[in-house]
């Protein structure tokens, strides 16, 4: 995925299956703690949440907290996890796994939204966003340990 581009490139082996619109950061890259910045370099994805939920279910927590409908306006207001989560891991020592540069520790995800109209732009904490219906697609295809590589 590209996030200069706002896009992720799903492969089966050489073959490119589909392009997707998403969302990384409003931050610049940054694989450092607390930086709130998209990690860059080679990932794998370490816990899918969320199979056969609702396409408007809101995670907290990695839970299950009810669906979009049933959140208070102040919740709806703000960047919520919605619909499926992957969650990545740093394949790199020192660049994205470890000490404090560790994208497993910082939850840095894979997941669904409630603000779908902003996907294609820079919106969110340091996950990686796309449309629910997109997430769903891509969660049923891919698989627990598929490699993740994140550019800037």
């Amino acid at each position: 995925m590209s996030i200069g581009e706002q896009k992720l490139w799903l492969f089966s082996e050489n073959d490119l299956l589909k392009i997707y619109r998403i969302s990384t950061s409003r931050n610049a890259p940054s694989c450092l703690k607390d930086s709130l910045g998209t990690p860059t370099g080679l990932h794998f994805i370490d816990g899918k949440i969320g199979a056969g939920m609702d396409l408007q279910t809101v995670f907290r927590g990695r839970k299950p907290a009810g669906i979009l409908s049933q959140q208070s306006p102040e919740e709806l207001k703000k960047n919520l996890i919605t619909c499926r989560i992957m969650r990545l891991r740093g394949l790199e020592d020192g660049i994205n796994r470890g000490a404090n540069v560790d994208t497993y520790e910082r939850y840095i995800y894979i997941h669904g939204t409630n603000q779908e109209d902003k996907i294609g732009s820079p919106n969110s904490h340091g996950c990686i966003l796309l449309s629910n219906a997109d997430v769903a697609e891509l969660f049923d295809i891919v698989s627990d340990g598929s490699v993740v590589l994140i550019s800037q």
